[in-house]
């Protein structure tokens, strides 16, 4: 038979309409047990292939999901996107990744381009959410979860952990480690609720433990590694050498760690560096890299079944589901008491 089968040579060949051969197929209105066969048979025999769009506009689902990510290669993201696809393949969907490369314009043309595409759903990861984001997926229709720093502005459905707690117990596991100097790279300057949560942790693990605040050990930046090692090289620049250094990014945190082996002092034994997600990289990385777990897998599974949740018109316990963190110890702080 030829490649190109197409839903009439399967009818002509079952004996049937193209009606039936479609109603098998969606499994729309019932049919016999014998007619169902006979077209499951055509279908297996010439390999016919239904048409998605064909089918989507029969069924009105078109078994797509959208995800929209501000860096595919970023390992923050690539992990999270795992655990999104293993729930898309459990749930029988599949996937349209747009990479938006962080640009708030690719990002709406992204939400047009999934729209078009008559996804079901969109999980949205992206570092900078703002209201043009969720009116234009509102507007869409299209039911949908935010993985973003600035998610916890809006009124919409997220995952994530709790940030002030977790920065809070990363400061005071480097205090009970002997150390006072503690440094703060946040991996964003934007003045957003996450990153007030993190600074917010931190200052009251100081503050709780008797120790002042230096605001001049504050340093903001970006999540990439360049970042990381730009800013803690102006801080050694600085003459500020710290007991230790919370990056609250892993791959920043490495390009910390690498700045300082740079300007000539090793880590941990002249200065720790802890990190913030778990990521890949953390446990690759020599020193492997103490860190906030996050379990960015999980979130995105989780993101998922929510929007899957949302298709299926089941309830949801929760509209910002908050999932746990640990402290994961490694080799890049040091105990100096």
């Amino acid at each position: 038979m030829k490649n190109n089968v197409t839903i009439k040579d399967v009818a002509k060949l079952a004996g049937v309409s193209i009606s039936t051969v479609s109603r098998v197929i969606n499994d729309s209105k019932p049919v016999t047990d014998e007619v169902k066969q006979r077209v499951l048979d055509v279908i297996k025999e010439t390999g016919y292939v239904p048409n998605p769009l064909a089918r989507s506009l029969v069924t009105k689902k078109s078994k797509l999901l959208g995800v929209i990510v501000p860096e595919v290669s970023d390992s923050f993201v690539n992990e999270i996107v795992n655990g999104i696809e293993c729930v898309t393949k459990m749930y029988g969907y599949d996937i349209l990744l747009a990479n938006t490369y962080s640009e708030k314009k690719q990002e709406l043309k992204s939400i047009d381009l999934l729209r078009a595409k008559q996804v079901e759903g969109i999980v949205m990861i992206s570092w900078t959410l703002d209201e043009d984001h969720i009116q234009s997926i509102n507007n869409s229709g299209i039911p949908a979860t935010y993985i973003s720093k600035t998610a916890q502005t809006f009124d919409v459905y997220t995952v994530s952990t709790n940030n002030e707690d977790a920065t809070y117990d990363m400061t005071k596991y480097l205090i009970d480690k002997g150390h006072k100097e503690i440094a703060l790279i946040m991996t964003s300057e934007a003045d957003t609720i996450l990153e007030t949560e993190r600074r917010r942790g931190y200052e009251r693990a100081l503050t709780d433990n008797n120790i002042n605040i230096n605001p001049d050990i504050i340093k903001y930046g970006n999540t990439d590694y360049d970042s990381g090692y730009r800013v803690m090289t102006d801080l050694l620049n600085e003459g500020i050498k710290p007991d230790a250094v919370f990056v609250t990014g892993d791959e920043a945190a490495i390009g910390a760690i690498n700045a300082i082996f740079d300007k000539g002092y090793n880590v941990p034994e002249d200065i720790s560096v802890a990190g913030f997600n778990n990521t890949k990289l953390s446990k690759m990385f020599r020193p492997k890299l103490t860190t906030v777990g996050q379990p960015l897998y999980d979130m995105g599974a989780v993101a998922m079944r929510m929007v899957i949740k949302m298709i299926n018109d089941e309830p949801l316990e929760e509209k910002k589901f908050v999932l746990p963190y640990e402290i994961i110890e490694r080799e890049s702080v040091i105990d100096k008491k």
